[in-house]
């Protein structure tokens, strides 16, 4: 049953689809689960849920303006989500509709203010593991995209997400630094400054790693036979300083809290070789019910999409079993879903061996 996708799914009712971030972040709620029982406190509260001498792990990706809106030459309007930069100025895209968008197609991406000049890109090639397009864009002054892309994208909300009144600074976490995603790792989400002052008064320790989200995190599971699922590669550095701290959080007795499922794939693929070591480069790494767990202990989650490999990767932490029938708790007692939705700690002894 762990390896069939139709025994991921869950009904969830329309309403619980969060639409808006709570405010301040750090007032959503936080189902907690432990060996056998579970509880419904504040994420405010999280501090006092862990041990001085535990160690959080964030994820400091930053969601990058990566939604453009142009046209072709000929006029016809198309929207592209840029995924992953291949090399300089030259992208990986999702472009809709892309059917009628041969190799050799020009698009055009009128800018956001009245001072810059078009924004214009040649499909190079095609992509078929995503379906997507590389496009060759002809930056103004030859510099790199990224620098210019606020002139001309907008940050790519989920598409459950269609209240369309959050603000873009909403879909950031506050220590978010470098910008590559196209998603936010929304676990960080209940995070304020303030509260992670208090964490570290209370000695938790903190550690970042950069893992860009891209298609492999966003993408739907579609096979029924799980492991014939095919995670897209995506950008990824683990840092000596947290590979360090990690390492000294077990020394010492204490425990690896990954903040995110992105956070936990990052640790997780830089101990593929049994050790936890630095890491930089691709990562296409699939987790599921019968992993080995080499670094985490705990998580910070939000609630996952029935069916997603995000939910498979909570389900090899507590159980398919276990984690469906939280899920029905979070359901009947009103728990917000999805991205801006409310937040579960998985504590170490809920974990399985």
């Amino acid at each position: 049953m762990d390896r069939l996708l139709s025994s991921y799914l869950y009904q969830l009712p329309e309403e619980l689809i969060a639409q808006m971030p709570v405010v301040p972040r750090d007032q959503s709620r936080l189902l907690v689960v432990s060996a056998k029982e579970h509880e419904h406190r504040q994420f405010f509260e999280i501090a006092d849920l862990l041990q001085p001498g535990d160690l959080l792990v964030f994820n400091n990706t930053k969601v990058m303006p990566a939604r453009l809106h142009g046209h072709k030459v000929s006029g016809a309007k198309i929207e592209a989500l840029l995924l992953s930069e291949k090399s300089r100025n030259t992208w990986l895209a999702l472009v809709k509709p892309g059917r009628k968008l041969p190799i050799g197609t020009k698009l055009v991406f009128p800018a956001l203010t009245d001072n810059s000049p078009d924004l214009v890109a040649e499909i190079v090639d095609r992509d078929e593991p995503t379906g997507g397009r590389i496009l060759q864009f002809l930056v103004p002054s030859d510099r790199p995209l990224l620098e210019i892309l606020d002139n001309y994208g907008q940050i790519p909300f989920p598409p459950y997400v269609t209240a369309n009144t959050a603000t873009a600074e909403q879909y950031q976490t506050v220590y978010a630094q470098d910008p590559g995603s196209v998603a936010a790792p929304t676990a960080g989400l209940h995070f304020t400054d303030e509260l992670l002052v208090q964490l570290a008064k209370r000695g938790i320790e903190q550690a970042q790693v950069t893992l860009h989200v891209g298609v492999g995190t966003f993408r739907p599971v579609t096979v029924e036979n799980i492991l014939d699922h095919q995670m897209h590669s995506e950008w990824l550095v683990v840092p000596e300083i947290t590979v360090a701290k990690a390492l000294a959080t077990r020394e010492r007795g204490n425990k690896v809290y990954a903040v995110g499922t992105t956070t936990v794939r990052s640790l997780e693929t830089a101990a593929q070789s049994g050790e936890l070591l630095p890491y930089s480069g691709q990562t296409d790494i699939f987790i599921y019910p019968g992993y080995q767990w080499r670094v985490v202990d705990g998580l910070v989650t939000n609630f996952h999409l029935p069916g997603s490999s995000l939910l498979m990767l909570v389900s090899a932490l507590l159980g398919r079993e276990r984690l469906l029938d939280l899920y029905g708790v979070a359901i009947e007692e009103g728990y917000r879903f999805y991205s801006f939705g409310d937040a579960m700690l998985i504590l170490p002894a809920a974990i399985l061996g």
